[in-house]
């Protein structure tokens, strides 16, 4: 019996519909005569779903016990013994219950299989294992459940089960996918639209991906060498020359018009390393292609046109951008160039773009050949083999008669040898040398520089001519093998250079132990000065014993700038490493430069932001503290005046009037003192470890009873908090949500941990903040709407916000789902512990 196929139903996150599909596509077989049954399905309460099971024959789960509970599992035996042609398994990253026969769901579907049985299953994209990392960055949840990619990949059918954000969230509050009570923690949380968003673009790209495997395999199995114009796919092919920014912008473009287009930028090297490229162009071009969302690759083939027509058709490309030639006009005497040559041999699936730019025929220059770099015991041997070698050889051959030939295919072996050690100079002196002592020893008349025959003096030339071509075939691969590993290294090191400079990398003592590394120094050091004349200061230095003093004082000194040097101490650097050197050179100026102005922008702020903050002090003490003193004057007023016979009630509103505007008073001056002490960087919190559930239900003594809904977990993990600031924070929060929740409303305290925080939500069912204003609200002195004059200055939750900052947390204003606010308090968990969110029903009191 064969093995049985896999099926799987392919989705972006639960409930979009993979179960249901699944189903489905089971009673399409079951009316088509297939024998399927339900190995094991999970409906999670959903009635829709629930109703697919009816009319499927299901296979009895297998119970375990398990800390006290009993839990069911597919029962892996009964499927087998019961031989179905398909079975239904849901879930296939589940992890089995400890007792079940595998550890894995997905290892019992292999079982299935390998039993000939065909399998339909479903999986979500973030149960995948190469994608826990990436599915952790964009939800904070790290999946523990999870199913190898080839287990997924070796399915013989995926099909994608596909929703957007919105109609899922819609799905959810109708409540379709979870009960009532865990809607609106569901979509505060994993279900949120940027959540979604981000793990549809994971699926619908992991499923392109697979598509592009299964046509390239078939292309490949069924030798298609055609271009299938599936989707765009540009091949721009470039040179190294400043011209190819050009054509990547251009390819870019034309993706741009096509659905799926996608830029794939090619460089051919010649195999033996001879090439005008610029290192640090190439460098540019790759970082500007990728970000354009295109590719690099590095091709090696000395038939450029062939090479890249190769390439092109090997990643199934439609079209090629190629720029005009660089060449002058007498230069195609040599041949026609490459675009003209693709041009003619692509053939009628691939087009062919020929992109003017500003090099076009300017001409291009080849690379001035060096001296070989041997090493000098090398090139010594091959000066003593050329040299004395012949000698040695003629005093041996003096003693036997082997005959011309012979003699001259021995010294041809011997210049050969000089030329594998020391290159070409000593080569040509065995070349030279031998000669002449083949004619003075061994050709007639013998014991003089002169040949009697005329066929020994072709012999001889002939041997001259080879000694030469061996020896700089030899010479040419020591220079190729030299300049192959240095541009190697050079760009190695520019494409670091490159990316710091894309990645914003602002450390200056890191960059020096960069280039204290690459060029195996003792010690670097950046110096600078005011002027020509002034002293010169270090401004960053890594190693002992660095030159901190002048440039001079160093054995390699760079010019960084105008009043900057780059400084190393070590040992004296030929002058070719000094092209790159001063590369690290300007690196290094930039990095000090942004570091200063970073500095210098951080103080500017720092200033304008206590300017703003003292006006708007001023101002609010001159208003807002003037409404409350003055309502407790006329108040105090009232009750000493004599003219007036005030009753039991009037006195009592009166002195209820006073307490209150005292209350307010106080409430002011607390914020006001408090913002204070965050503009003035007093407030230094006092972190330990605590739990939220002890501080948070103490922070609701000033608000009014029954207005308060708190779901704080025992089981969250503690948090590394200073417990005042915390309560200070959250009461802020509280007392502006009562001050803004309907009538009739409480508000809703709720706690959660997610991944390795801890975040506290503060929710209401007011009318809510627009997206524009979220940032807003959190500054001193802001109001938002048509808030009175006597809800406060505005600085409750700036205060907030400060503390919470304060402590190492963060906060942040989001949408309440059905309308409201909603903030959001995250703290960070004590040494990462977090438990993983479920969606759960806590036990909830009323405060």
């Amino acid at each position: 019996m064969g093995r049985g196929k896999l099926r799987i139903y392919l989705g972006a996150a639960p409930g979009v519909g993979k179960t249901y599909a699944m189903l489905s596509e089971a009673h399409r077989r079951v009316e088509r005569g297939t024998d399927c049954v339900v190995g094991f399905v999970e409906h999670h309460g959903r009635s829709r779903t629930e109703v697919m099971l009816h009319g499927l024959e299901q296979v009895p789960r297998r119970e375990l016990e398990y800390r006290g509970g009993v839990f069911t599992e597919m029962d892996v035996d009964a499927v087998l013994h019961r031989a179905p042609a398909v079975a239904l398994v849901d879930e296939l990253a589940h992890t089995n219950v400890p007792g079940s026969r595998n550890a894995k769901r997905w290892q019992d579907v292999e079982e299935l299989l390998a039993a000939g049985i065909d399998v339909v299953s479903t999986v979500n994209i973030q149960h995948l294992e190469s994608l826990g990392d990436v599915v952790e960055s964009i939800t904070g949840i790290r999946q523990r459940e999870t199913v190898p990619d080839e287990v997924v990949r070796r399915a013989d059918q995926i099909e994608l089960v596909d929703m957007s954000p919105q109609a899922l969230r819609r799905r959810m509050a109708h409540g379709n996918i979870y009960q009532p009570d865990k809607i609106d923690a569901a979509l505060s949380n994993y279900f949120r639209p940027g959540n979604l968003t981000a793990l549809r673009e994971l699926a619908l790209l992991w499923v392109a991906d697979r598509v592009d495997e299964y046509l390239n395999e078939y292309r490949s199995q069924h030798q298609v060498s055609t271009i299938w114009g599936s989707r765009e796919r540009i091949v721009v092919g470039l040179t190294g020359g400043p011209e190819g920014r050009t054509l990547i912008r251009r390819a870019a473009r034309l993706a741009e018009k096509g659905a799926g287009g996608e830029v794939m930028a090619v460089y051919i090297a010649r195999s033996d390393g001879l090439t005008s490229a610029s290192p640090k162009e190439l460098a540019v071009q790759r970082t500007l292609v990728e970000d354009l969302g295109g590719t690099f690759h590095h091709v090696v083939g000395d038939d450029i046109p062939a090479a890249l027509l190769d390439f092109a058709r090997g990643v199934n490309a439609t079209q090629i951008v190629l720029g005009s030639s660089r060449r002058k006009a007498w230069q195609y005497v040599f041949g026609p160039g490459v675009g003209a040559t693709v041009a003619r041999e692509s053939g009628p699936d691939l087009d062919v773009h020929i992109v003017t730019h500003e090099e076009v025929a300017k001409g291009r220059g080849l690379p001035v050949a060096r001296g070989a770099r041997l090493g000098r015991t090398r090139i010594l041997a091959g000066w003593l083999v050329g040299v004395l070698g012949p000698v040695v050889l003629a005093l041996l051959l003096n003693t036997v008669d082997l005959g011309l030939a012979n003699d001259m295919l021995l010294f041809l072996a011997l210049t050969v040898a000089a030329a594998l050690l020391g290159g070409l100079l000593p080569a040509l002196a065995s070349a030279a040398f031998g000669s002449l002592l083949l004619n003075y020893y061994y050709t007639p008349p013998l014991h003089r520089l002169t040949i009697a025959d005329p066929r020994n003096i072709v012999a001889i030339a002939i041997f001259v001519a080879v000694a030469v071509s061996v020896a700089s075939v030899v010479d040419l691969a020591a220079r190729r093998t030299h300049q192959a590993a240095r541009l190697r290294a050079e760009s190695e090191i520019l494409s670091f250079l490159a990316g710091s400079v894309l990645r914003g990398e602002t450390s200056l003592e890191a960059l020096l132990e960069r280039v204290r590394e690459t060029f195996g120094m003792e010690s670097a050091a950046l110096l600078e000065r005011e002027s020509d004349v002034a002293p010169w200061t270090c401004a960053g230095s890594v190693g002992p014993g660095a030159p901190v003093g002048r440039p001079e004082d160093a054995d390699v000194d760079v010019p960084a700038g105008d009043h900057m040097a780059l400084a190393l101490s070590g040992r004296v650097l030929p002058a070719s490493d000094r092209r790159v050197l001063a590369a690290f050179a300007a690196q290094a100026a930039v990095v000090l430069d942004r570091q200063r102005l970073q500095k210098e922008a951080e103080q500017a702020r720092t200033l304008a932001e206590g300017n703003r903050i003292r006006t708007a002090l001023l101002a609010a003490v001159s208003h807002d503290l003037r409404t409350p003193l003055a309502g407790i004057k006329a108040s105090v007023t009232s009750l000493r005046s004599d003219d007036v016979e005030w009753s039991d009630e009037d006195r009592a509103e009166l002195l209820a009037a006073i307490e209150e505007g005292a209350d307010r008073l106080d409430h002011l001056v607390g914020n006001l003192l408090d913002m204070s002490r965050l503009q003035t960087g007093t407030v230094t919190p006092l972190i330990r470890e605590i739990d939220v559930d002890e501080v948070v239900p103490m922070a609701l003594g000033g608000v009014p009873e029954d207005s308060v809904e708190l779901d704080v977990p025992e089981t969250l993990p503690m948090v590394a908090v200073d417990a005042g600031l915390l309560e200070r924070t959250v009461a802020n929060l509280v007392e502006n949500a009562v001050k803004y929740s309907p009538l009739g409303s409480s508000v809703l305290v709720a706690a959660s941990a997610l991944a390795d925080r801890v975040e506290v939500r503060v929710v209401d069912r007011g009318p809510g903040v627009p997206d524009e204003a979220k940032e807003r609200i959190f500054e001193p002195f802001q109001r938002y709407g048509d808030a009175p004059r006597g809800a406060g200055v505005g600085l409750g939750l700036a205060v907030a916000r400060g503390f919470a900052e304060a402590m190492g947390g963060t906060l942040n204003a989001e949408d309440t789902p059905g309308g409201g606010l909603t903030m959001v308090l995250t703290l960070r968990a004590v040494n990462g512990a977090h438990h993983p969110v479920r969606v759960a029903e806590p036990e909830r009191q009323t405060t």
